[in-house]
């Protein structure tokens, strides 16, 4: 398994960038082709030590935020490989015994051009998840969940809680038996045990909440039409969406106004904010956009004028509406940044729209779209994307190698 990055690269979280130093700005923040990443562990006065990427034996996972990439890492590995970002010493005598870990690349690890590799956490052996912000790190345990400030060099988590055995549905961080645990203080926020909650996406001022039985709640800001209800009230409590209640979602994903779930037969609906075409409806302000470049490099034509004219754009869009991201296939992941969306279908292609201006699309250019496309470098390399977590202002794909002898219906899947 291979994992990919493209979109900011302000602070080398996806690439190290030697000429970068601190006080500067990024002269290559943009990444607009995927590029593989490096993911390693290090200690910061040696040569860094590749540990996952072509490693089948290793599970790696992707979490973000808009200044740092986390790694997180499942497997034995010898803690001399693995050393101390910025808590505490590691001991090399120590190995990790299938225990997970942490590594962070990005803002405030290492030299400028260290900053792409990454710098594994100490107090993070053994933790299950991890929920990155630019404030603090919030590790899970078996038996705990711990919060670090991500700005100090503390000896001790600044919060931590004690996990209660959980009689009810399996959870997903940042769900906990009771509750959640949020970005800030305060970090633990219950939650009725009625809702028999199981997975749960955070904006950037709501939050989206997927139920056993399939049913979706929404709670937070509605002042972009994020919730779902019809309107911009806002939500101090989790409310059912009505408009989806009846059809089983499957999976939730939030962006920092807009939200997006799937069916169980793989269907995409979406809602909230649309100005960059995150929602994947007609952007009046992205058309406005592209028109002026047009306008730039010569006239448009009459019928042009005459079907922008006739065309209905969508500035927020308070209820679910369904989006046909391909017709051919199901969408069996998702993932939002702050005003982009990311789509992997059943057959292993990815698909992009919204803000691009960083590259975040992974379609070569910096232009933002408000219909999905498909990133063609995957296909292009006989990869199948897996899948896909998009930061803020960037996104990271997991992909494998397809078997181009054998028939595509019956393709065996072979690691990187």
């Amino acid at each position: 398994m291979n994992w990919f990055g493209f979109g900011f690269n302000g602070f080398g979280q996806i690439r190290a960038n030697e000429k970068l130093t601190d006080g500067e700005s990024a002269g290559d923040a943009n990444v607009t082709y995927p590029i593989s990443i490096d993911i390693v562990c290090r200690n910061l006065e040696e040569e860094p030590v590749q540990i996952c990427q072509h490693n089948s034996n290793v599970d790696t996972q992707i979490r973000t935020s808009w200044s740092r990439r986390a790694a997180l890492h499942s497997n034995r590995l010898p803690s001399r490989d693995c050393n101390s970002a910025s808590l505490q010493p590691a001991q090399p005598e120590t190995a990790v015994k299938g225990d997970g870990r942490l590594c962070l690349a990005g803002f405030g690890v290492g030299t400028p051009s260290q900053r792409g590799c990454g710098c594994c956490v100490e107090e993070s052996r053994g933790c299950q998840d991890a929920h990155i912000s630019e404030g603090y790190l919030a590790l899970s345990f078996t038996d705990r969940v711990e919060c670090w400030n991500s700005e100090r060099n503390e000896k001790k988590p600044g919060w931590s809680m004690v996990i209660p055995d959980n009689t009810g549905p399996s959870l997903a961080f940042p769900l906990v038996p009771g509750g959640y645990i949020a970005s800030n203080p305060p970090f633990y926020r219950p939650l009725s045990p009625q809702l028999l909650a199981v997975s749960l996406a955070l904006g950037t001022e709501h939050a989206v909440l997927l139920t056993a039985s399939g049913d979706i709640y929404t709670w937070g800001s509605g002042s972009h039409g994020q919730l779902g209800h019809g309107d911009l009230s806002p939500q101090e409590e989790p409310r059912a969406m009505e408009a989806l209640m009846g059809m089983p979602m499957s999976t939730v994903a939030a962006g920092g106004w807009h939200s997006v779930c799937t069916s169980a037969g793989g269907d995409l609906y979406v809602w909230g904010w649309n100005e960059s075409g995150q929602v994947g409806l007609p952007s009046q302000a992205l058309r406005g956009e592209q028109q002026k470049s047009q306008d730039t490099g010569g006239a448009s034509t009459c019928e042009d004028q005459e079907e922008s004219n006739d065309e209905v754009f969508i500035s927020i869009q308070a209820f679910p509406a369904l989006v046909d991201v391909t017709k051919s296939c199901e969408v069996s992941k998702i993932s939002c940044g702050s005003r982009h969306t990311a789509a992997v279908t059943s057959t292993g292609d990815l698909y992009t729209w919204g803000w691009g201006e960083y590259g975040q699309l992974g379609q070569g250019t910096v232009n933002s779209s408000d219909e999905p496309r498909r990133v063609e470098f995957f296909k292009d390399q006989g990869l199948r994307v897996v899948d896909v977590v998009c930061g803020p202002w960037n996104t990271f794909v997991s992909a494998i190698k397809e078997d181009p002898s054998l028939h595509p219906d019956t393709n065996i899947l072979n690691p990187l």
